[in-house]
């Protein structure tokens, strides 16, 4: 089998990103036991690995900086999960250590504090979320997910304490920066109520726009 160039070894733009069907579908490919027992779970996976791995190749950093997994976890998750991820990846040229910024750990620390159990899946998915949260678009679309409605799937079934207090389906990076600041004491904003509020569709608006991989597959 052929390999791609490793993400570090290749210039930002580099032509021999892959595209993003290629990943997703070598991924896909492969199912290991976890995966054919889990399909949705073993999809968002898939998905997350391919913009990642896209981003990786196409900066020239290492998979970690995009997804939010050190070189351990990588390994295992990859392992139970997604193998046919691993002809993307170079697991020698990744951290053993992360350094998250203060944004970035205080959402990750929030996601924690919920998550479903206490297997390691779950403080993966958190890394990943935290990490892609940091992005600028959607938080659906920065996990390379087709729909919102697959990211309210996600955090129902690893974070449901934290799904169920989002009642009135604000937007999932404005809800994570809501709850930071009452587990602070303090309220995001001046408005008494969200209703009242001129920044209303900031908040709970549509969340539009095609699927990340969709544009990265049209490139």
């Amino acid at each position: 089998m052929t390999m791609l160039a490793p993400p570090h070894e290749l210039m930002a733009g580099a032509r021999l990103a892959p595209a993003a069907e290629t990943v997703y579908l070598a991924i896909r490919a492969e199912q290991t036991p976890r995966a054919l027992a889990a399909p949705f779970t073993a999809h968002i996976l898939a998905c997350m690995l391919t913009i990642s791995i896209v981003e990786a190749h196409e900066s020239g950093e290492p998979l970690s900086a995009s997804l939010g997994l050190d070189r351990r976890a990588l390994d295992f998750l990859t392992a139970q999960w997604a193998p046919g991820a691993r002809r993307f990846i170079d697991l020698d040229g990744e951290p053993e250590r992360l350094s998250l910024d203060e944004e970035e750990t205080q959402v990750l620390d929030l996601l924690t504090r919920f998550k479903s159990d206490s297997a390691p899946l779950s403080a993966w998915i958190a890394s990943i979320v935290a990490r892609r949260a940091m992005s600028p678009r959607h938080l659906w679309q920065d996990l390379g997910l087709i729909e919102r409605a697959e990211l309210t799937r996600l955090m129902s079934e690893w974070f449901p304490a934290l799904a169920a207090a989002n009642v009135d389906n604000m937007k999932w990076k404005k809800f994570f920066y809501r709850q930071l600041c009452e587990l602070e004491g303090f309220s995001l904003c001046a408005a008494p109520t969200c209703r009242e509020c001129g920044d209303f569709d900031n908040c709970f608006g549509e969340e539009d726009g095609a699927s990340a991989l969709a544009r990265l597959a049209q490139r």
